[in-house]
């Protein structure tokens, strides 16, 4: 019975991806229209992509046998509660779409700004989140949703200790473990916060869903307090908005510059999209990178970009999350760091640039390195580790300080907890015991200014990094892709603005 159990449940699997395959086709013929063209994200491209991966996934599920059922919340409720939520939403994209055949120019659908269109687009963004969530937990189809690793590190540890392997629950059930550490107040606040969580709109919340929330509103001490105060009562916050939407709601406020609005990116989700007026009435965005948005909002009032959100003249003041940022502190044995001082060299030296101390941990890795080394490298347009290669999906300032004894002899539970690594020239984690193996010297090319410096570093304030640039500009494709830290080694020298991608106006694919 048990063997015939797995295979009607293999076989109504595969029905329901066959399904969800069709119901995606059918929807692209629908969208060939031109009139329907929009900026990123674009339903004409994520129908056949999403598709595809579709396909992938259940070739990766038939060829382990379906994965059989299994714990609650693991691959099989995903896929149950993604394919219903995919057939729902394809449902409602076709009551919007005109008929196979039928083109009627004066139809509400193919006016820009009008009520479909704006739910249409609202759709695109669901479908966008929709196949970067599948994306994410079914790399190239095989899923990894148990071993999937937050970005920042608390948000990981609550995620694991409470919900375990699984990798989706309902809100209901994640709303009243989200309290043991955040509460949250019933009523029209806790709906918000849904609507804030649940990209995809499932009724669900997955550890991908979880991971861009985190990011998007980090330090995770102040998670909930972020939340209120960038997304609630902030009048600049815009929800499921798309690039276009936000240039036609900026025309508005072309005549008083340092307007603006920002809004989750559709296109890096985890990030945050700014969208601003300039001094010229130009209609600007810009993608900070990998930074608390209160610090880059701070950052672009100061600089004049940031004043008048949505055009009004009231800015929240955001400076009591300036103060209550934490910093995480890594510490540094003395066996650990006795190889350093014996090659001349010291454990806290950036081992890129040989002359600033690291003050930036690369999230998820926990690379290490200057914060003037990070920024030079994401300059040229690299958004992967310059260590290992893994995707940047956060950083966090930290202090390195040597550690009197063993490091859990330390009073290092005062200070913000998660296990740090610096793991460039294979490296070990820092964290670990007396006893265990030193990391390996860094490189012998490098020769440091303070060669025998055993001084414990001081916390340094938030860092101030480098937007991102997007050029509209067809076939600007800017610096030449490198890789490597010899390229860094040769271009720190370039004169870094921590607004100085504001001189470039917003690009169609980086929305």
């Amino acid at each position: 019975m048990a063997v015939a159990a797995l295979l009607g449940w293999q076989r109504g699997e595969s029905r329901a991806f066959g399904r969800a395959v069709k119901l995606l086709q059918r929807l692209e013929e629908q969208c060939r229209d031109l009139r329907l063209s929009s900026s990123p994200p674009s339903l004409r491209d994520l129908l056949p992509r999403t598709a595809e991966l579709l396909r992938e996934v259940a070739q990766a599920q038939r060829a382990a046998g379906g994965g059989g059922p299994e714990g609650p919340g693991g691959a099989v409720d995903f896929l149950a509660v993604y394919l219903a939520n995919l057939e729902a939403k394809g449902r409602q994209v076709v009551a919007l779409l005109p008929p196979r055949g039928r083109k009627t120019a004066a139809d509400e659908l193919f006016r820009e700004g009008s009520r479909l269109r704006r739910q249409l687009a609202k759709l695109a963004l669901i479908f966008s989140h929709m196949h970067e969530e599948l994306s994410a937990l079914f790399p190239g189809g095989k899923y990894c949703g148990n071993t999937y690793q937050l970005t920042k590190i608390p948000a990981h540890t609550f995620w694991r200790k409470h919900c375990g392997a699984r990798c989706v629950l309902p809100w209901a059930e994640f709303e009243a473990l989200l309290c043991i550490c955040h509460p949250v107040e019933p009523g029209s606040t806790a709906l918000a916060l849904r609507s804030t969580i649940d990209l995809t709109c499932s009724g669900h919340v997955s550890i991908f869903e979880f991971d861009v929330f985190t990011r998007l509103f980090q330090p995770w001490p102040t998670l909930l307090k972020n939340w209120q105060l960038l997304a609630v009562n902030h009048p600049g916050y815009m929800a499921f908005l798309t690039y276009d939407e936000v240039r036609a709601r900026l025309q508005a406020c072309r005549d008083k510059p340092g307007s603006y609005i920002f809004r989750p990116s559709c296109t890096r989700l985890g990030q945050w999209a700014i969208g601003y007026v300039s001094s010229d009435g130009s209609i600007l965005q810009t993608i900070p990178l990998n930074k608390p948005l209160f610090q880059a909002l701070l950052e672009g009032q100061k600089e004049g970009f940031y004043l008048y959100p949505d055009g009004k003249n009231h800015n929240p003041d955001l400076t009591e999350l300036y103060q209550m940022e934490t910093y995480q502190r890594i510490h540094v044995s003395e066996e650990q760091l006795q190889l350093y001082w014996a090659m001349d060299s010291t454990f806290e030296l950036c081992k890129i640039c040989a002359e600033s101390n690291k003050d930036v941990k690369i999230e998820p890795c926990g690379h290490l390195l200057c914060g003037r080394c990070l920024a030079a490298w994401q300059q040229s347009d690299s958004q992967t580790c310059p260590f290992c290669r893994c995707e940047i999906k956060g950083q966090e300032a930290v202090s390195i300080h040597q550690s009197q004894g063993r490091p859990e002899d330390t009073s290092a539970a005062a200070e913000d907890s998660g296990d740090s690594s610096d793991g460039e020239d294979g490296e070990e984690e820092l964290e670990q015991g007396a006893t265990s193996a030193p990391p390996l010297p860094p490189r012998l090319d490098l020769f440091p200014r303070n060669p025998s410096s055993k001084c414990q570093l001081k916390v340094r304030g938030p860092l101030k990094l480098r937007d991102v640039k997007v050029s509209q500009l067809k076939g600007d494709s800017g610096p030449p892709q490198t890789s490597g830290p010899s390229y860094l080694a040769k271009n720190l020298d370039c004169g870094l603005s921590p607004m100085g991608s504001h001189l470039q106006p917003p690009g169609q694919g980086g929305s």
